[in-house]
């Protein structure tokens, strides 16, 4: 299949079967004109809510409750199902970057799919099914300010899924403080899958990089004008999960700064 049509076919998909679907050969002939997505399809479950202010994660402390840590495993497999449209958008907007760019793409995006299966498995286990709870348009809602792939690395990989090189550890640790293993298990696996994509956001800064010119200044000329740097760390920073994407000391020490 077609990436293009693949992407197309996920941001238009009204089942979450079409949303998950994994062909099995990808071509890249005819990637076409940039295109960017106004809005995904979804299913009726799935359509984006308005967040409410009061509808937030419950505390740690409230983890030690099933239902409670399955609130939070559904909100995480919404921002996963976001990644996955977020990449078809990324397909659709860059059709005329490098090859191994859009492949690379193409591989996360699975691995994304994947993730919201494990998710959906999980939820399950706990009692909950996956669009029984709000999902709300969070990440979508930067797309508009992915007019290049240097933002979608920046906002994408090196904000978004930055981030969670430090809240999947940190949730995990919690879900298994609860004798959740299934769950802080689950955690792990995303952690190590995330390391992977922060590296392939590295990497392509790195290659865009002009002489000359900085690679902390360029991803945060990047960001939205909205978007706080502080979006690409949670509340407990891990610098060895940044060291094991190829992130370099002088980014690692900036983090460990207050940031804006």
């Amino acid at each position: 299949m077609e990436l293009r049509e693949w992407a197309e076919r996920i941001l238009s998909a009204d089942t979450l079967e079409e949303k998950l679907l994994e062909p099995g050969y990808w071509t890249d002939e005819t990637p076409g004109s940039p295109l960017f997505w106004n809005e995904p399809s979804r299913p009726p479950s799935m359509q984006f809510r308005r967040h409410s202010r009061k509808e937030v994660l419950p505390s740690f402390a409230e983890l030690a409750h099933p239902d409670k840590r399955a609130i939070c495993l559904h909100r995480f497999a919404g921002h996963e199902l976001l990644a996955v449209e977020i990449m078809a958008y990324a397909l659709l907007a860059f059709p005329q970057t490098p090859r191994s760019f859009r492949l690379g793409i193409a591989y996360t995006l699975k691995e994304e799919q994947e993730h919201v299966r494990l998710y959906i498995k999980r939820l399950e286990a706990l009692g909950l099914k996956f669009g029984d709870l709000p999902l709300y348009r969070h990440f979508w809602n930067s797309t508009p300010y992915l007019k290049n792939p240097v933002q979608y690395v920046s906002v994408m990989s090196l904000t978004f899924e930055m981030a969670n090189l430090d809240f999947a550890p940190i949730y995990g640790a919690h879900f298994a403080s609860h004798g959740d293993s299934a769950s802080s298990q689950l955690m792990t696996r995303i952690l190590d899958d995330e390391i992977g994509h922060v590296s392939f956001g590295w990497n392509w800064l790195k290659k865009w990089k002009q002489e000359g010119e900085d690679l902390w200044q360029m991803w945060t000329r990047a960001l939205p004008p909205k978007m706080e740097i502080k979006r690409a760390r949670g509340p407990q920073f891990f610098a060895e999960h940044r060291k094991e994407a190829g992130i370099s000391e002088d980014w690692i020490a900036r983090f460990t700064k207050p940031l804006a």
